[in-house]
């Protein structure tokens, strides 16, 4: 039997202010500068867009089983968007092909899921956000043929992300084929998984280089393995003889470029993917595919000149 509302009682219900929406942001891992940016953009996002969310990072950017149980357990709380950066394109669909069933749409954050595998596994993309990855490994080696000259010949080294990995595997086709067109002199004499990790990137340059002393250039899909072939470059005392350009343009890459160790890094500008990502859950409607933020090359004169407007979302 229902009861009846006094006046008093009726307006008090109609003032509770309705719920916000809240989001559900998983990320790689924040021990990664990188995503560490896109958080902050996500962050700035939900406040000008008055929506709430909750953020989870896994340990590393190959930790796919926890990912997937990080996943699983956010879902519990039936945030009103998943917003997901995938560690590879299959761990987390049996998580998303839930959220899928459940109504709760599901956003790609920097283009870690294929859409063709997702909709076999039924999951339902509402869009994917980030860079054109492999647009951005062709700026990186337009920006080097730009250095060293389409008649430039001698060997190159491009360092791959995890194997397996969508987004690794984009930038260093797209670096590959561009410079192929470019610059056919320079030759790829080794392109190998660094698995986003430092140390093993430094160590592969080790190799790479001893095999072959004439090295031109390396081009690493991330700024992290980029970071870390600068290391082994210098230590054998060829900092001026290798260019180095990495992917990202994080924090870390911009210290080592404005201290003239880093050549050069095609920046994601990941905070504008966290933004944009969740004003575009906000507003709602029908959404492209794929959405593209723009990309561009960080070198120590394009800090120090800070003229470019871009610069304003390099974290």
């Amino acid at each position: 039997m229902f009861k009846k509302l006094t006046v008093t009682a009726l307006v008090a219900l109609l003032a509770v202010p309705a719920q916000a929406e809240t989001y559900g942001v998983l990320m790689k891992t924040l021990s990664n500068p990188f995503w560490g940016a896109m958080e902050l953009g996500v962050r700035d996002g939900a406040s000008e867009a008055g929506v709430e969310y909750y953020l989870q990072a896994v340990e590393s950017d190959q930790a796919a089983e926890p990912q997937l149980n990080v996943c699983n357990t956010m879902l519990e709380r039936q945030p009103d968007a998943m917003i997901t950066a995938a560690i590879n394109s299959t761990i987390l669909l049996p998580c998303l092909k839930r959220a899928t069933e459940m109504g709760i749409p599901v956003v790609d954050l920097d283009g870690n899921l294929d859409h063709k595998i997702a909709t076999d596994a039924g999951v339902d993309i509402a869009f994917s956000i980030g860079s054109d990855n492999v647009a951005a490994g062709a700026q990186g080696a337009e920006w080097l043929v730009s250095q060293v000259g389409a008649d430039a010949k001698g060997p190159i080294l491009v360092i791959e992300g995890l194997s397996g990995n969508v987004t690794g595997q984009k930038r260093a086709n797209g670096f590959s084929e561009k410079l192929a067109e470019l610059a056919p002199g320079l030759e790829i004499v080794a392109s190998l998984p660094g698995d986003w990790d430092r140390g093993k990137a430094a160590n592969i340059t080790n190799d790479i280089l001893t095999a072959n002393p004439e090295l031109v250039a390396i081009f690493a899909a991330n700024d992290g393995m980029a970071l870390g072939a600068v290391e082994t470059v210098y230590a054998a005392g060829k900092g001026d003889q290798v260019t180095v350009i990495g992917v990202d343009g994080n924090s870390d890459a911009v210290k080592s470029i404005k201290s003239g160790r880093l050549n050069a890094s095609v920046a994601q500008l990941p905070y504008l993917v966290g933004k944009q990502a969740v004003e575009m859950v906000k507003a709602g409607g029908e959404q492209p595919d794929w959405i593209y933020v723009p990309t561009m090359v960080l070198t120590k004169e394009v800090l120090e000149g800070g003229s470019d407007p871009m610069l304003e979302y390099v974290k």
